[in-house]
């Protein structure tokens, strides 16, 4: 890379971009962590440091009894494919529907910037692999019951989505305007929450993406509908009812 960057300024400027990015997500081996250096997936190999407390689509999470910490392993998929996002297309009972599909970096970081400014508990990227693998740090809470309905308890920040609009295929599908742009956040079921130490309820993962723009421009209806909740979160989805009436 350091020829490459004598070749001109584009070299140069792309050259300092990979340290930087390197800076904020250093590159680390799985080794660094704990686990065996394993021909297979070593993930599922006796780590000393980290104690196994689940294994999801997206990723692996582990307990570090060091540091109090959990510890998510987010594994590459099929075609470069991370994480998970949400999909849209036109709908039949409702204008669009949103299903969730495998995601991209991208996605999946901007997932975890969601959770930190809903207040969910506290997440870090601390590293990418050379597998690919995505390493976040969260903080330990404590898990709620299967099932436990979260409808009351979801963060402030998050605007309910007239069912005309919007049916998604994950639990409580809201809308969030993050840095003035609408996304799509679901999947809020209790699993994804824990009780940190404080005694508060904390989200700990999602499903999100940005609310797709030339669909709802398009309608009128929903178009109007986001600009009200824009200025006004409680905004009905019609400027003359409110929604219990549609």
């Amino acid at each position: 890379m350091i020829l490459l960057e004598g070749a001109g300024p584009d070299w140069a400027a792309f050259g300092a971009a990979i340290r930087a990015f390197r800076a904020l997500l250093p590159l680390r081996r799985l080794e660094d962590f704990g686990f065996p250096d394993s021909e297979d997936n070593p993930l599922e190999e006796a780590n000393p440091r980290m104690r196994r407390i689940g294994v999801g689509v997206e990723a692996w999470a582990f307990e570090a009894a060091g540091d109090g910490s959990v510890y998510k392993f987010y594994l590459p998929r099929e075609d470069k494919r991370i994480g998970s996002e949400f999909g849209f297309q036109r709908g039949d009972e409702a204008l669009l529907l949103a299903e969730a599909r495998l995601g991209d970096y991208r996605a999946l970081l901007e997932k975890l910037l969601i959770i930190e400014s809903l207040g969910g508990m506290a997440t870090e990227v601390v590293a990418l692999t050379q597998e690919g693998i995505l390493v976040a740090k969260q903080a330990l809470g404590e898990a709620l019951a299967q099932g436990e309905d979260m409808s009351r308890d979801l963060p402030a920040a998050l605007i309910e989505i007239p069912s005309r609009f919007l049916r998604a295929n994950r639990d409580h599908p809201r809308l969030l305007f993050l840095g003035g742009n609408p996304y799509l956040v679901a999947d809020l079921h209790a699993r994804n929450f824990v009780r940190a130490g404080d005694g508060a309820l904390r989200v700990i993962d999602i499903v999100a993406a940005p609310w797709p723009a030339g669909d709802s421009l398009a309608d009128p209806l929903m178009a109007g509908w986001l600009e009200r909740v824009r200025a006004d979160p409680t905004a009905p989805a019609l400027p003359s009812a409110p929604d219990a009436e549609l």
